[in-house]
């Protein structure tokens, strides 16, 4: 860009934060970047200055000055026009994802090592994917949240417009329960806690971090876990389950009760630490399972994904069972949790 634009806010976007607006259309505008462009009033809201947190509605203008990155790759305005066999495996890989589909939603089951949006060095990501399903006039699925790159499980697509809004709604109005599994280092104490801190993002390490409330950009992140099962004092199989939806929420509050993710190339922070022997040094981290109400305002959508191999490879290992597991006794709950507070 070498010119001030200004964008609306689609309808499919509205109750975004302003700082994932920007993700979505310039994946290449660093954090950073664009705190400085928001400080400074470059980007305004309605004319307005506007911060990251801002959520935005439908109709309202955004004013980008010049950033100097490259628009995404699926622009449509830049985009080439993929081929017919790209189109058909993007189509027939996202099939094999597919847990659930009725008219309004795709609930799919993301690999690990797959990105869910497009950044630098990025040619293959979901949200490109999706296109293989755009209708004639061009309009695809859409994201309505997102999962860290190493994070497998699910993700949840709108296939209209209506049902992006419904679905946004529900998770800005925290009416949606997400579950994960997880593998930690050691045995959390207690076995089932709540962590409540504030993050905000280092720039220099690519992270977030544990910080006071009040710092600049500071959010307040509230998780819950629950021990299910542990090997000796080495490893421990917790569910956990984020009240906030902060950027790498469970992987820096594990980190930061001092039992963080095996295999998190970020927050793993044990010194001196090895990874027992045939265990796969990947995040051990799995959306498990998503309850949320129908975008159609009847029933409720409540989908479990399967361990990926790596962590099924590790969970034969240690001789844990996930069929053992029952959602409805042991996902973490929070009126519980509270109660022992």
């Amino acid at each position: 860009m070498s010119a001030i634009e200004q964008k609306q806010v689609t309808a499919d976007e509205a109750g975004m934060r302003l700082d994932r607006w920007f993700k979505v259309h310039y994946p290449g505008l660093g954090f950073g970047r664009l705190q400085k462009l928001l400080r400074t009033g470059q980007v305004r809201l309605d004319g307005k200055r506007a911060e990251s947190s801002t959520r935005i509605a439908k109709g309202q203008t955004v004013r980008i000055p010049p950033l100097g990155v490259e628009l995404p790759a699926d622009d449509k305005k830049n985009a080439r026009p993929k081929s017919t066999k790209l189109i058909e495996d993007d189509r027939k890989a996202i099939e094999d994802m597919m847990l659930f589909e009725d008219s309004h939603v795709m609930v799919l089951n993301k690999p690990a090592g797959l990105a869910v949006q497009g950044g630098s060095g990025l040619k293959r990501h979901l949200d490109g994917m999706l296109e293989a399903f755009a209708d004639k006039k061009g309009d695809k699925p859409r994201l309505v949240h997102r999962l860290d790159r190493e994070t497998s499980g699910i993700i949840l697509v709108a296939k209209t417009r209506k049902a992006a809004q419904e679905l946004t709604k529900a998770f800005r109005h925290r009416n949606t329960q997400k579950v994960y599994w997880a593998m930690l280092a050691g045995v959390p104490k207690p076995k089932q806690g709540r962590i409540s801190t504030f993050l905000a993002r280092d720039e220099e390490e690519e992270r977030m971090q544990v910080v006071r409330q009040g710092k600049d950009d500071a959010q307040h992140a509230v998780s819950l876990y629950s021990v299910f099962e542990q090997s000796a004092q080495k490893l421990s199989w917790v569910t956990m389950k984020p009240i906030t939806g902060r950027t790498h929420q469970l992987r820096a509050h594990a980190a930061h009760i001092g039992n963080p993710i095996i295999g998190d190339d970020k927050y793993f922070n044990i010194e001196n630490w090895e990874l027992p022997g045939g265990i796969q040094n990947r995040l051990h981290l799995l959306a498990r399972r998503i309850r949320i109400p129908h975008p159609s305002g009847h029933g409720v959508i409540d989908v479990s994904a399967p361990l990926p191999p790596h962590m099924q490879q590790t969970w034969n290992l240690l001789g844990f069972d996930a069929t053992e597991y029952d959602p409805d006794v042991d996902d973490p709950n929070e009126e519980e949790l509270n109660k022992k507070r």
